[in-house]
C-alpha cells in the first residue's frame, strides 16, 4: 500500500482510497481528491513538509501526515 507521503517528485499517481475518517476524510474530498483522480507530485520543501501537488487543474499544498492518509496507485 503506496501513500502520497510516499510519492516521488515529478510523479503521476491516481487515488485508490482515502484512509481517514470524519473531517480529514471530508476535507480531502472537499478539495477534489476523489477516487480515480490524478495527481501530479510538483514539488516537496526543503525539510519535506509541506508537498505541493497539481490536481484538477489547481495547486494544493498537503502536509506529510494529510498525504499519509491518501492511498495512490
Amino acid at each position: 500500500m503506496k501513500t502520497l507521503k510516499n510519492a516521488a517528485v515529478g510523479e503521476k499517481v491516481r487515488v485508490c482510497r482515502i484512509n481517514g475518517t470524519g473531517p480529514l476524510q471530508r476535507r480531502m474530498m472537499d478539495l477534489g481528491l476523489l477516487n480515480g483522480t490524478e495527481i501530479f507530485v510538483r514539488k516537496v520543501a526543503p525539510l519535506g513538509d509541506p508537498m505541493a501537488i497539481n490536481v484538477r487543474g489547481y495547486e494544493l499544498s498537503l502536509r506529510k501526515s494529510e498525504a499519509d492518509v491518501i492511498v495512490i496507485e
